[in-house]
């Protein structure tokens, strides 16, 4: 069993870059010297955010290597210096609701670069629930999350099923009696078309919205800045005067100061997460669907399930969004630094053999659990049904195993390279 954190509470709040806030004891006292911890976390020589690609099968190359060096590890962060790594169930639930581990990216070493690192603007200058701790991160919070409950989200599963049918019937006219790429377009086209939907950007805006999406990686700053005007202008889109939809509404709960370039931002958040998270979800799921088979008799939720256990064995994120420690802290009987990053391995805990039944956390947990969680689930649930239904001689064009995912290195999850399938068998 892991050591549990140190009980501490934040004094003040909305730190700048540079600043730190005032910790004291759960009792009273002002933390002023060392803490008890002497214990260095190991040390692991593998490098776990390394950019690779292997078979669809194939564990990934540092996970058991991280898991076997204990609860708490130390690596080498992609921006440079030290990053510690959760790899325990018990330790990494524990991280995800402590106040002193905190998502704001003013806390990041000062030595990062913020675009190597793949940091968002600072909580003080745009406000979101990634990067908002705390009661700003609540009030946040509440605004959105009646909009993207299960049963709010239930209502578009209709609307899901018809857009899944319709952009696979395409695919099936274009390959004909061949094959086609579910990677290639579909996996991207189909989360965009669902979550704009549901945010009310129109739908004749989809290629802008792909668009937006590929140049977020591209290596270019210019075209990441592209990107992010796009975004803009999706955001505005969905905001006009007279358009329906979850962002309008949200305009309408977030808090009075926010400004509109930063409700945008809020908007780009929601497409940019709604497509990263479903996308390469979709082709795992595809992949093990066609070669599981689509016929037979099925367990009343067995498309549920199937979803459930794609989502944890390849978790739309391998990671959680870097966390930092506020202040000097004990973890798992380790000292940290004010400022040290923290992953919590989400893959990695997920994956344990070791592990016992119950929540994964391939969504993350506490009170940064993914806003859309439900709206990925039923999408991916929404594709099974589908697929079933309208493709029963469905089946890949390549042998399973020959499948092969990249792993886009740092903090970033790993996707299918191709999914080449025959839909009309």
């Amino acid at each position: 069993m892991t050591e549990p954190l140190r009980a501490t509470e934040i004094e003040s709040a909305g730190v700048t870059g540079t600043e730190s806030p005032r910790v004291s004891e759960a009792g009273g006292s002002r933390v002023s010297g060392a803490l008890h911890a002497t214990t260095e976390a190991p040390r692991v020589a593998v490098d776990p955010f390394a950019a690779t690609t292997r078979r669809i099968g194939e564990p990934h190359p540092a996970r058991a290597a991280l898991r076997a060096a204990g609860p708490l590890v130390r690596a080498e962060a992609p921006a440079g210096g030290p990053v510690w790594i959760v790899t325990g169930d018990e330790l990494a639930r524990q991280v995800l609701v402590h106040p002193l581990i905190v998502k704001d990216p003013a806390y990041a070493p000062a030595s990062w670069d913020r675009r190597t690192a793949g940091l968002e603007p600072a909580a003080a200058a745009q406000p979101s629930l990634t990067t908002l701790d705390g009661p700003a991160h609540e009030r946040l919070r509440r605004a959105h999350g009646p909009l993207f409950t299960a049963r709010r989200m239930s209502g578009y599963a209709g609307r899901i099923e018809g857009f899944a049918r319709d952009l696979l019937t395409k695919e099936a006219e274009r390959a004909g009696e061949g094959e086609c790429d579910l990677m290639a377009d579909f996996a991207t086209r189909f989360p965009l078309t669902v979550v704009c939907d549901v945010l009310g950007v129109p739908l004749d805006r989809i290629d802008q919205a792909i668009a937006a999406c590929r140049g977020m990686h591209s290596a270019d700053p210019e075209e990441v800045g592209g990107a992010m005007a796009a975004f803009g202008e999706l955001a505005a889109a969905a905001l006009a005067e007279g358009r329906s939809g979850l962002a309008a509404e949200l305009r309408g709960r977030v808090p009075e100061e926010l400004t509109e370039e930063q409700v945008h931002y809020l908007i780009f958040t929601l497409i940019y997460a709604g497509q990263l998270t479903t996308d390469p979800s979709l082709g795992f799921l595809l992949a093990r669907l066609l070669h599981d088979g689509l016929t037979g008799n099925r367990p009343p939720d067995e498309a549920g399930e199937l979803v459930g256990e794609t989502l944890r064995l390849h978790s739309p994120a391998p990671f959680t969004l870097w966390r930092f420690a506020s202040t000097e802290l004990e973890l798992a009987g380790v000292r940290l630094p004010a400022r040290a990053p923290i992953l919590v391995d989400i893959q990695g805990i997920n994956t344990d053999p070791a592990r016992t039944i119950g929540p994964d956390l391939a969504f993350g947990a506490g009170p940064h659990y993914c806003t859309g969680a439900q709206l990925a689930r039923i999408e991916l649930r929404a594709l099974v049904e589908v697929l079933r239904a309208d493709f029963p001689a469905a089946r890949l064009a390549v042998p399973y195993g020959e499948l092969r995912q990249t792993d886009f290195g740092g903090i970033q999850g790993s996707r299918l390279t191709a999914l080449p399938v025959r839909l009309r068998g």
